[in-house]
């Protein structure tokens, strides 16, 4: 992954961290790591449902939109974390969840162009 992707995706966990709260929602935690991989966000929305938020972002639309990209094979990847992370933290396990993305693009200079929140997204 290169410097500018890697800064790119930084920056839009930031703006989308930002947005949600905004949004009043409490995040429980950011880059949660397991074996299996990574949770961009682990947030509580205003209603108390758990919300596992995957994060993406793009510069320019040469590859489509940045909610495009998550594939099938991503989702299935997304429940398999949110189970693990749910595993070690029984207290969670009978909150209700789901599943949002929201995606960031920015302008080929760095500026945000927009930020996209596709709740219940898979």
């Amino acid at each position: 992954m290169t410097f500018y992707r890697k800064g790119l995706g930084s920056r839009g966990e930031e703006e989308a961290a930002r947005y949600l709260y905004g949004l009043g929602w409490r995040i429980l935690e950011r880059n949660y790591r397991c074996r299996i991989g990574e949770l961009d966000i682990i947030a509580k929305d205003e209603g108390g449902t758990l919300v596992f938020v995957e994060v993406r972002s793009r510069a320019g639309n040469s590859h489509g939109l940045p909610e495009e990209s998550i594939t099938q094979r991503k989702q299935y990847k997304l429940r398999m974390l949110a189970q693990q992370y749910l595993l070690v933290r029984p207290k969670l396990a009978d909150s209700p969840c789901r599943f949002d993305v929201i995606a960031v693009e920015f302008n080929p200079n760095g500026e945000k162009k927009e930020l996209r929140h596709i709740k219940n997204a898979f």
